[in-house]
């Protein structure tokens, strides 16, 4: 059975994050070196839960053309459970922290590069890695979500889990500075203890605003104006 467009597009995606994930281990980094190495940086939890994201989205594509036609009601609930577990996935991770990351990254690129990216890391990442790990993120989730319905899980429950998330990475970054007594990213040397207690809770609540930017371009794609139903999924 052929693959219709959107199944095509999962696969590639999927594909492009193998790519980038393989190139940015490759690199020799002295900060790949230290403690927590590349797990450190959001950038690269991000490139994993984009990659585990869409590796679950070609699953559910293959699981479906295998199935298709079959009459068995354990394989429905079990791809079900799949597909519930990919629109979680969509609403408090892959969607939110990629989001966050792209805006956080070239807001402060823009500002002064030397707070998140100094120009030395030029010497190690090319380019085109710079903007598979920055800025492809967003318009490949997007894509995502335009050609596939997520259904969003109740905005509190969806909330507490991206605030989890949020609180569960400041307290891994304050720890890798307790043991190394250097921070992951260079803005945080340069301001006051409590300057970054305000900046966390300031990325903490955008990373919440990003979750309910998704919400709601979701419903915007998939429910139709004044109806309330929602449009068939193109996957």
């Amino acid at each position: 059975m052929a693959l219709i467009p959107s199944q095509v597009l999962r696969v590639a995606i999927l594909l492009s994050y193998f790519s980038i994930l393989c190139h940015y281990k490759a690199l020799d980094m002295p900060a790949h070196q230290t403690y927590g190495g590349s797990w450190k940086f959001l950038t690269f939890i991000d490139l994993v839960i984009q990659a585990v994201f869409f590796g679950l989205c070609v699953l559910i594509d293959v699981s479906s053309l295998l199935t298709k036609g079959a009459d068995s009601r354990e394989q429905e609930r079990q791809l079900k459970k799949l597909i519930g577990l990919r629109d979680w996935m969509m609403a408090v991770m892959a969607f939110p922290v990629g989001a966050f990351v792209v805006f956080t990254f070239w807001s402060l690129y823009l500002y002064d590069r030397e707070l998140v990216y100094p120009k030395l890391l030029d010497n190690f990442i090319p380019q085109w890695l710079n903007h598979g790990m920055h800025t492809t993120v967003l318009p490949f989730i997007i894509i995502e979500m335009r050609t596939t319905h997520h259904k969003y899980p109740r905005r509190p429950w969806g909330l507490a889990a991206v605030c989890c998330f949020g609180v569960g990475y400041v307290l891994w970054t304050c720890w890798v500075h307790q043991v190394t007594g250097v921070w992951v990213y260079p803005v945080l040397e340069r301001i006051a203890p409590l300057a970054r207690v305000v900046f966390f809770s300031a990325m903490t609540a955008v990373i919440c605003v990003f979750y309910v930017l998704g919400e709601i371009l979701n419903s915007y794609i998939w429910v139709q104006p004044h109806t309330g139903t929602d449009r068939r999924e193109l996957a």
